[in-house]
This record gives C-alpha cells, sequence and structure tokens, in this order.
C-alpha cells in the first residue's frame, strides 16, 4: 500500500503450488494472482494517519481527517 500524489494504491500478490508424485506419473499445479486498485483521496483525509487491516479475506481501511478539515461547521441550507 502507498500514498501518491493524493492517490491510494492498493496491490497485492499470490502464488501456489502443489506437487504430487505416483509410481507411473508426477503432477504439477501452479497458480498465481495479483490485483492493483487505486482510490483519489479526498483534500481532507491526512495520508500520513492512514491505517489498514486485513482479517478473514477483508481489507479494511481506517482514513483520519486532517485537522483543518474538523474545524469547520456544518453547512446549514434553506429548503423553501
Amino acid at each position: 500500500m502507498s500514498v501518491e500524489n493524493g492517490c491510494l494504491n492498493i496491490s497485492a500478490e499470490n502464488s501456489n503450488s502443489k506437487e504430487e508424485d505416483e509410481d507411473n506419473y508426477s503432477r504439477k499445479e501452479f497458480s498465481y494472482t495479483s490485483f492493483k486498485k487505486s482510490l483519489r483521496l479526498p483534500e481532507s483525509v491526512s495520508d500520513d494517519e492512514i491505517k489498514a487491516a486485513y482479517k478473514d479475506g477483508v481489507l479494511k481501511f481506517k482514513l483520519a481527517k486532517k485537522e483543518s478539515a474538523k474545524k469547520h461547521e456544518p453547512k446549514t441550507v434553506e429548503i423553501n
């Protein structure tokens, strides 16, 4: 995982191999998977405080807001 130019880049690779030897044959299996994902981060996210955890096949992120973004008052919009 990396953050570059306001973009969160996630990538992973996995490879497996299995081999069976019997009296009159030999079998080998190989598998390889990979993925890449890039997400544009909002301006209000602090690049230095991003945390990630992988558990039970689920990748979770915690994104912290910058202090300057936390101080804004909510904007009220009147509906006519």
